[in-house]
């Protein structure tokens, strides 16, 4: 997978910057910062889907009790934690020469972002317990409760007035696009899934080599 995100970002690179044609704008720098719409809803969007990980995975651990379904949760909430930091970067930057402000206590910005701080507060769960059955219980209840604002999040311009602009995918006159910004959109979402499955991959990896270590460590200590 890493192989083919190294074709496929700088082609996601040429259509952002070089095929899709610019918005009507007055401002050049709104024309150019409006770019950053294709990598902030693609960051959303595996944002959304690496917490429904989360929510699945996080059932599955508290039924099932296997080891494998929370580092798969615990995993996917590092990775979307990580897409939803891009979110909340390239957020304003896209805000700033079109709203003319950074932020905003907007109903889609606000409930973006305690999503965020909801999955920071489940690494810190995960960071500062020690390690065993209450560690994983917590963080999967959390991980649990926690998706209920990704629904918020997505729904959350339909339910309020908002300035954020409406759902591009939502169909209709206002969510629609051009069809060379749809496809440079859908392009991207796709870059940043593999590249959502290949973090995933690793980091899996990485958990299976820790929890090997540990148990050689624990049976070390037991000979000794």
């Amino acid at each position: 997978m890493a192989g083919l995100l190294l074709v496929l970002v700088p082609i996601s690179l040429y259509l952002v910057f070089n095929w899709v044609p610019p918005i009507k704008a007055s401002n050049p720098t709104e024309q150019t910062a409006q770019r950053i719409f294709y990598y902030h809803v693609a960051s959303a969007w595996n944002g959304f889907f690496a917490f429904f990980v989360v929510f699945l995975a996080s059932i599955m651990y508290l039924w099932k009790k296997e080891r494998k379904w929370e580092n798969i949760a615990v995993a996917s909430a590092e990775v979307g934690t990580l897409f939803m930091t891009i979110v909340l970067i390239t957020g304003p930057i896209w805000a700033k020469p079109t709203w003319g402000i950074w932020w905003t206590w907007d109903a889609r910005l606000t409930s973006s972002l305690v999503l965020w701080l909801i999955y920071v507060a489940y690494l810190f769960l995960r960071r500062y317990l020690p390690d065993g059955t209450r560690r994983a219980n917590l963080s999967a209840v959390v991980g649990i409760i926690g998706f209920v604002d990704v629904p918020l999040v997505w729904y959350s311009i339909r339910w309020w007035e908002t300035q954020h602009p409406s759902a591009v995918l939502a169909g209709g006159k206002k969510g629609s696009l051009a069809p060379e910004m749809l496809f440079t959109l859908l392009f991207c979402v796709g870059v940043f899934t593999i590249l959502y499955f290949l973090l995933m991959q690793r980091r899996i990896e990485i958990a299976k080599l820790e929890d090997s270590i540990n148990k050689q460590y624990k049976e070390w200590e037991t000979l000794s």
